[in-house]
């Protein structure tokens, strides 16, 4: 194994995870909060699973990953860059929530529910990850690479599986941490990957080879029987 990329792999989590409980915490003025420690929690969880597919079965992946090469879609990295400032927006406002009380409460059992839908949607991505070698970043062809259509795992129901958990996990934090404010943003967010998933979509079926029967076989993006 590459220790230098691992190394990078974990730093970059690290940094992740402090950023989130950064936001979470300090906005709320407490860190004896459990839905934040659910948040983060989660999130350790779906990187680590990933981590572990990526460098067992292909560090190509990981080092595409860390760092993307040129390439990316203008509106890719458009839409990207706008999920995550509204990802930080979110747990900011969520954390001012809780701190000032402009939501009230919610149920518990209600953001057990929350939590639990939240580690299913995110359970999603290792599964498309130990299933699709090319798992990238960013919305490119990687012919260096030599990209084929993944069609196993939960490709065999969904073209984008990975976009419907991050939609899970969208929707079910917000009401973990009890703030409708946060549920606002994130709807934001549903919007954009569900835009990016047509944008993606649309992209593979001309550029990618196989592609477009794939499709015809696999008829939905996102949900069985909807779209």
């Amino acid at each position: 194994m590459d220790r230098k990329l691992i190394a990078r792999y974990i730093l970059d989590a690290v940094l992740s995870l402090a950023g989130a409980g950064v936001f979470l915490f300090w906005t709320a003025g407490r860190i004896d909060w459990w839905p934040a420690w659910g948040v983060l929690a989660v999130n350790a969880a779906m990187i680590a699973a990933m981590g572990f597919i990526m460098f067992r079965q292909y560090t190509d992946l990981a080092a595409e990953r860390l760092s993307p090469p040129k390439g990316a879609k203008l509106w890719d990295a458009v839409i990207m860059s706008t999920v995550r400032l509204l990802q930080a927006a979110r747990y900011i406002v969520a954390g001012l929530d809780q701190r000032y009380g402009w939501t009230g409460g919610f149920p518990a059992g209600i953001q057990i529910a929350a939590l639990v839908v939240s580690l299913l949607g995110y359970a999603v991505i290792p599964w498309a990850v130990a299933n699709n070698k090319f798992y990238s970043q960013i919305v490119r062809i990687q012919s260096n690479r030599g990209h084929a259509v993944a069609a196993g795992g939960p490709y065999r129901f969904v073209r984008h599986p990975s976009y419907l958990g991050m939609i899970a996990f969208e929707l079910a934090i917000p009401i973990m941490l009890a703030s409708w404010g946060a549920l606002i943003i994130s709807l934001g967010n549903v919007f954009l990957l569900i835009l990016r998933t047509a944008l993606e979509d649309r992209t593979l079926q001309t550029e990618l080879p196989g592609y477009a029967e794939y499709a015809r076989q696999v008829k939905y993006r996102l949900i069985p029987g909807i779209w």
